[in-house]
């Protein structure tokens, strides 16, 4: 596919790598007699590890990309680019917070738990390196990676492209070149939460009050914070939440952290995650240091009924044209991914075509017994983050497989026109600022020319 320039292609194959969450979690297990890492660049005082080279190009094979030498140097480019990123974001004083870096740790940690099927013990045994200890590795990569994207946002800051422009993009793409892409649906969604009984939360305190009793009774607090608590992150901290300040949680665990003596633990409170029981450990001035136990409370069959009603309701209203699904969906949809949107499901440059490899399973299983322009009746689902809750579908649209034109691909084609300008000022940015820090490569890469 040759629709992007390879600078395009390389720079997307980037991005998703250092998505990827880990890439780096194999470095120096001389113990489990992998080679120690190389370092293959140095910018200032950002190395680039052979590792991280390595995994991008494997990314862009398995992606469908040829091997050739001119993809290598691509992409050694690219990631070279992405550490003067960083590089000039400390000189030109661009910051993320500590707060910002910790809680993206804590959601990519939670996902390489979630997707890689192992227990914390045999994600420890797998990489030779305590949880705790491929946090703070993940922790500092993902430091690198948001100023790289805050630098970048700030090179970039108002870029844009006109019709004029995606259009004289697009002409230059040989025939024969133009991506052709599988089918494509249009679907749209409003969620409906169930409301939890009184009765539902009474069990789940009275939970979390016989393990408070256990807890004063002698057992260790983290074992059961790792046994019984639903936050993803106990699995590695055992519950502690370490030092934060003001306004790092939600209301609620603050002010019970504040209202707490040292030592006592809570009696259960509930926040918008669901209920906790939380040991103050210290405080000092506006910090604090806590641990906690999350338990959510489970709706009922009678919940879950209760919202499929309150769906149906709607679902009617729409059909009579009382309302429209893209109305209903901002002012009703419980979820704030797609109720902005109207409810529909969009790719990641916001378009609303998706295409069916690029589907969530359940919802294009959903659909695949709808008429295109149907409202599917209410059913029961799982969200992303493990919830029951009820939703319908709005099957709008489908396309047949075909190859890009401008008519039915037109958000596509103004994205990749967009990186096209996006990446030729990024090239021009690092032939400028090259000169403003230090920028030792490994001799293998000479042939690349890229400090020419």
């Amino acid at each position: 596919m040759k629709m992007q320039s390879n600078r395009r292609i390389l720079r997307f194959l980037i991005v998703s790598v250092l998505l990827l969450a880990g890439v780096r979690l194999s470095l120096a297990q001389e113990s489990k007699g992998f080679v120690v890492d190389k370092i293959i660049a140095k910018v200032d005082n950002y190395i680039l590890l052979n590792s991280e080279f390595d995994g991008a190009y494997q990314n862009y094979l398995s992606n469908g990309g040829r091997p050739s030498e001119q993809a290598r140097c691509g992409i050694f480019s690219q990631l070279v680019i992405n550490k003067l990123l960083v590089a000039k974001a400390e000189i030109d004083s661009v910051v993320v917070t500590d707060l910002e870096v910790d809680n993206n740790t804590d959601q990519r940690m939670n996902m390489i738990l979630q997707n890689s099927g192992n227990s914390p013990e045999q994600l420890e045994r797998t990489y030779g390196k305590t949880l705790e200890q491929i946090k703070l590795e993940l922790r500092d990569q993902i430091r690198e990676q948001m100023l790289g994207n805050a630098m970048q946002r700030k090179i970039t800051k108002g870029l844009s492209v006109t019709p004029a422009e995606v259009k004289r993009f697009f002409s230059k793409i040989p025939t024969d070149s133009l991506p052709f892409y599988s089918a494509d649906v249009v679907v749209a969604q409003i969620v409906r939460k169930a409301q939890i009984s009184d009765e539902q939360k009474l069990a789940t305190k009275l939970k979390l009050t016989e393990i408070r009793q256990r807890i004063l009774d002698g057992e260790d607090f983290n074992e059961l914070a790792r046994k019984f608590s639903e936050d993803p992150s106990a699995q590695y901290n055992g519950g502690d939440m370490g030092y934060v300040g003001r306004g790092a949680m939600v209301a609620q665990y603050e002010a019970m952290a504040f209202k707490l003596k040292k030592g006592e633990i809570s009696q259960p409170f509930e926040s918008m995650f669901g209920f906790h029981i939380m040991q103050l450990i210290d405080r000092r001035g506006n910090e604090y240091h806590s641990r906690h136990i999350l338990i959510s409370a489970v709706p009922s069959r009678e919940d879950l009924n209760r919202a499929e009603q309150y769906l149906d309701s709607l679902r009617l209203a729409i059909q009579r044209d009382s309302i429209t699904f893209e109305d209903a969906a901002k002012k009703y949809s419980d979820d704030l991914r797609t109720k902005g949107f109207g409810g529909y499901f969009t790719d990641e440059d916001g378009g609303s075509k998706i295409s069916v490899k690029d589907m969530d399973p359940i919802v294009y299983f959903n659909i695949d017994t709808m008429k295109v322009g149907s409202i599917g009746r209410p059913t029961i689902y799982r969200t992303d983050d493990g919830k029951d809750a009820v939703r319908i579908l709005y099957f709008k649209d489908r396309q047949p497989p075909h190859q890009a034109n401008l008519k039915d691909d037109w958000h596509r084609i103004q994205a990749a026109a967009l990186a096209e300008k996006r990446d030729k000022m990024l090239a021009k940015w690092f032939e400028k600022a090259k000169n403003d820090v230090f920028i030792k490569l490994d001799p293998a890469f000479d042939s690349c020319g890229i400090l020419q």
